[in-house]
This record gives C-alpha cells, sequence and structure tokens, in this order.
C-alpha cells in the first residue's frame, strides 16, 4: 500500500467515500516502462493505483486512499464516478498477449491485500469493459477470469433461467446503460471470450445467474 503517491495524477476521493470496487486494466503499450512513464506523466492526466510488469513486480503509483485517473466515463451498479470509489490495477500487457503465470500471481495476492484492507467482496472486482463497454475492451478475451474467481477474487456465472431477459439481468448485476450489442461484447469478454454469434439461451441463463447470485445494480 502506497503511503504517498508516485503519480501526480491523483486527487482527493469525491464526498470521501470508500473504495468498494477494483477495475483491472491491461496497459496497452509495448512495455512495463513505457506504461509507467504513462501514467506518471502530469500531461496524459491518466493514472493508477498500481502497475504490475510482466515479470510480477508490482509497483505502487497511487496511495489508495486518493482517487487515482484510471476509470474514465462509465458506471457500475448506478455509480458514475468510478475513480472516486475503486481501487484501479494496470497490468502490463499490449492487449493481445497472454497474462505471465508471475504477472498473475502477482495480482493474486494484490487482490487479496486489498479486498481485505477495504472490506471489497468478490462481486466488487470488475474489468474496464465491464464499466465502459462502449469504450473499453480491457484486460481482454485472454485474461482468465476463470482462475480469479476460483481463488475467490472474482465472480463466475452459473447458469439461471435461459428464459431471463438478457439487459434485465446485466443491469441487475451492475452493468450500466449501453446499446444490446456493446453489452453483449463487454459480458462475453469477460465470461464467454471465445464465442460469437447472436444472444443465445446460454447467454441469459448466465446472466440471470449472475443477477439472481450477485444482484446489486439498477433495473
Amino acid at each position: 500500500m502506497a503511503e504517498k503517491s508516485v503519480s501526480p495524477n491523483h486527487g482527493p476521493r469525491r464526498g470521501g467515500v470508500r473504495p468498494s470496487l477494483i477495475v483491472l486494466h491491461y496497459t496497452a503499450m509495448p512495455s512495463c516502462a513505457e506504461a509507467r512513464a504513462r501514467l506518471c506523466d502530469p500531461e496524459a492526466e491518466v493514472s493508477a493505483h498500481y502497475l504490475l510488469s510482466e515479470a510480477g513486480t508490482v509497483e505502487a503509483l497511487v496511495a489508495e486512499e486518493m482517487r487515482a485517473w484510471h476509470a474514465g466515463a462509465g458506471a457500475w451498479r448506478g455509480i458514475s464516478d468510478v475513480n472516486s470509489h475503486s481501487i484501479g490495477i494496470e497490468l502490463a500487457n499490449p492487449g493481445d498477449a497472454p497474462f505471465p503465470e508471475p504477472q498473475m500471481a502477482a495480482l493474486e495476492g494484490l487482490l487479496r491485500a486489498v479486498m481485505a484492507r477495504w472490506s471489497i467482496g468478490p462481486d466488487g472486482v470488475i474489468a474496464h469493459s465491464d464499466m465502459a463497454p462502449e469504450r473499453k475492451c480491457d484486460p481482454g478475451p485472454r485474461f482468465d477470469w476463470r482462475r480469479l474467481a476460483l481463488g475467490g477474487l472474482s465472480v463466475w456465472p452459473e447458469a439461471g433461467d435461459s428464459s431471463a431477459d438478457f439487459l434485465t439481468s446485466l443491469r441487475a448485476f451492475g452493468y450500466p446503460e449501453a446499446p444490446h450489442d456493446a453489452l453483449l461484447s463487454a459480458f462475453r469478454l469477460r465470461f464467454r471470450p471465445r464465442v460469437t454469434g447472436p444472444e443465445s439461451a446460454s447467454d441469459r441463463a448466465l446472466a440471470d445467474g449472475l443477477a439472481q447470485r450477485y444482484s446489486g445494480g439498477v433495473i
């Protein structure tokens, strides 16, 4: 946990709120060093609380009690100022590469610590693409969400009612208002990354399972 911030790109959490979310990103840059430079560049006006290298090095850039500038426009569970309500974690990855074992192991350790410090449950760990489905696709289809879920560090759906309305289920789980295709893409990026084509009964069943077990959104 950073005692003081390395990156200048931060400010107070608005309203004095405590973080209740953790947002996972990939850097989409050629190297971790380049990503670090950008996250600490005052002209870039972007940052994150943590940057994890491919080798598993964890670097704290913004103190957890501060508001880092990582999420941008979007919403989750009715929260529009996601930056004030979240901890941002950047994984050094160009966007089309697998996430190495040392990096994933380091992430698991970091998540356990952050979740314990702020009493954040597994359903509070989300993708950047979850809260900004029209703009973002990170951490992308190669990220192993099921691994995190098996370790109690995120969630994984169990099938529910395949006749349930897909968008209603996603809203109940936490997804923001967005066009159907953007929400379907974001949902599949995280939970069905190899699936393509129109919305299916399996999509509806899994979305309903999430809504029934982890309902926290606004229907």
